[in-house]
């Protein structure tokens, strides 16, 4: 255990923890007994830095593709494990394999009103308003009903479908 790297000690029992890479680089790490070894190290932000074994290494492979550099700004989340290691059983860091789906922010009801009047002059549509943020029930009514209000030959019905 290196306490200048994160390390299963640093999750909440049983919680995963999910963190942005900020780079990957190949670097000189100082181990147990002085040992100098070149390891690859992501340096996550607002975390330490992650030692990454061949193991973590794959599974980021499998989310984001094999070149380290693609892997700045992406979402991992980690979880505590075990392995197997000079006999002994000790803690882990493991890489879920599903990438961590961004929550659209919320749309304030100003900013609404500026898309609805994009939407009808045509410049917009309710569908890309549903996909790029998150709408109160309150407002999806009244998104719903000012596009029933629109004029005959406003968008097609599939440009403003109900998500």
């Amino acid at each position: 255990m290196n306490p200048d790297y994160i390390g299963a000690y640093a999750l909440n029992e049983g919680k995963d923890l999910t963190v942005v890479i900020a780079h990957v680089a190949r670097e000189i790490i100082t181990g147990t007994g002085g040992k100098k070894e070149e390891c690859t190290v992501a340096h996550l932000k607002n975390q330490k830095p992650f030692i990454l074994n061949s193991t973590n290494q794959k599974s980021i492979a499998k989310l984001y593709g094999p070149f380290i550099e693609d892997w700045a700004g992406k979402p991992i989340t980690l979880f505590a494990s075990t392995t197997k290691l000079a006999g002994d059983t000790v803690e882990c860091l493991r890489i879920r394999p599903t990438v961590v789906k961004r929550q659209a922010p919320k749309i304030t009801d100003e900013r609404l009103k500026a898309a609805i009047e994009k939407i009808k002059a045509g410049e917009y549509t309710a569908d890309k308003v549903r996909a790029n943020f998150t709408l109160s029930s309150e407002q999806n009514d009244w998104l719903r009903q000012e596009l029933d209000a629109l004029p005959t030959g406003a968008p097609e019905p599939s440009e403003v479908a109900t998500a």
